[in-house]
């Protein structure tokens, strides 16, 4: 397919994506705030906007993509002061959660990937170089941004033979990867992709998101409640072992709570992914022993449940330090959530089946730090390895501490790369 045609496809794709969701907007509250957030995007960036200033755009998906991308923006406000920080999203899960984030000068959604958009938005910002962070490849933003010699950086990107850029049908579509000046990948594998497609502007620097789970331990609060919880009425020392299930789904559930309606010794900090009202009747109406609700209770009372169900967001990063055994959930669906955020403690991390394309469970489980079930009777024989050999537990806690901090140092060597004395290297604005 000639590139003429090869734009056509994509902008006829886009403008039938563009009509679905405005459609689909009338339905769905989520859709129709992206729906609104990107057609507001330009009174935004127009009010907003500093034409004697130089911007750095960083764009992320969504929210996991910017807590990836964090570190690197924070360094960049921290030793290139000279620069302005425009942050973008694309869904609202992103957006609605960090809109008020003080590291960026300014957020806002970015606006759907037609030509007209990319044009008026670049001309908006005239960006000195731009990030996009691990699965971004917006055709016609990322052409506008080579004609325009701005250089792109793909951060923490991770390929695999699977992508539609390495089959047959779109090899086409993988001249969108030429756009980039600069890719940091994850692994080897990515590496190699790209080489095959002729692709060596390529380095291998890790995740950043090891960063940022070390910058979050160093932040971590002191959550009182939790630890009148885990103490169980002592003054001091805690008499019971803990157990934190994070970003838990019914399936992974179903699964734990029979094991801890046998062990009443253990005490149970759920932090479900979904916060409403059934899903949280139904995790208490699972459990025999007393559970509450963390924005429901006191610290008096805490110490005389089992469970403490975490109604609210914003906790569990901090909450996987009072863990003896953590459990990562999603891996009974679409796939697991963030496993190095328990991991950055030094605490044992079980997960789900469904992790095969996330590199960190699979390095967690190389090294002895991660452990898959697919079943009751699998979770079951961990834990009662771990609490019949304690020493085992410690160990496995260790091992997955360690393979975090190993792996420390991306965004610094990212940075690096693209400063010059702390000046970006640049191309030149059309």
């Amino acid at each position: 397919m000639n590139k003429l045609w090869r734009n056509i496809w994509y902008n006829i794709s886009i403008w039938l994506y563009l009509a679905g969701v405005a459609v689909y907007s009338i339905f769905n509250n989520k859709v129709r705030k992206m729906w609104k957030g990107e057609r507001q995007a330009f009174q935004v960036l127009q009010d907003e906007v500093d034409p004697s200033a130089q911007y750095v755009w960083f764009h992320a998906a969504s929210l996991g993509e910017f807590e990836q991308g964090r570190p690197l923006i924070e360094l960049f406000r921290k030793e290139c002061p000279q620069y302005k920080i425009l942050l973008t999203f694309f869904s609202p899960s992103g957006y609605e959660v960090r809109k008020n984030y003080e590291g960026a000068d300014i957020v806002c959604y970015l606006p759907l990937d037609t030509i007209a958009n990319a044009r008026r938005f670049l001309r908006l910002i005239r960006p000195v170089a731009a990030f996009f962070i691990k699965y971004e490849f917006w055709y016609n933003y990322l052409h506008i941004l080579k004609h325009r010699n701005v250089p792109v950086y793909s951060v923490s990107s991770i390929f695999r033979p699977g992508q539609v850029f390495f089959k047959w049908y779109g090899r086409s579509y993988a001249a969108v990867l030429e756009c980039f000046t600069h890719f940091f990948v994850q692994n080897d594998e990515s590496r190699r992709l790209l080489a095959g497609l002729g692709l060596h502007n390529v380095s291998i620097v890790g995740d950043t998101r090891f960063d940022r789970v070390l910058q979050i331990k160093k932040a971590a609060k002191q959550l009182p409640l939790v630890e009148a919880f885990c103490r169980g009425g002592q003054t001091e020392e805690r008499h019971s072992q803990v157990f934190v299930a994070g970003s838990s789904w019914q399936p992974d559930e179903d699964i734990f709570t029979a094991f801890f309606n046998r062990h009443p010794e253990w005490k149970i900090i759920i932090a479900p992914h979904v916060i409403d009202e059934d899903h949280l009747q139904r995790i208490e109406s699972s459990l025999k022993g007393r559970s509450l609700r963390y924005t429901r209770t006191t610290e008096a009372e805490a110490t005389q449940a089992q469970c403490l169900i975490i109604d609210c967001f914003g906790l569990l990063s901090s909450i996987y330090r009072y863990a003896d055994v953590c459990y990562v959930g999603g891996g009974f669906g679409a796939g697991i959530h963030n496993v190095v955020e328990a991991a950055v403690w030094q605490k044992p991390v079980i997960f789900g089946p469904n992790n095969a394309r996330f590199q960190e469970a699979q390095g967690l489980k190389a090294v002895g730090g991660g452990l898959e079930i697919e079943s009751t009777d699998d979770f079951d024989a961990i834990m009662n390895r771990f609490i019949g050999k304690p020493e085992t537990r410690r160990q496995a806690g260790d091992n997955a501490g360690k393979y975090v901090s190993d792996r420390a140092g991306a965004t610094q060597t990212i940075f690096h790369h693209v400063c010059n004395g702390n000046s970006l290297i640049t191309g030149h604005n059309t």
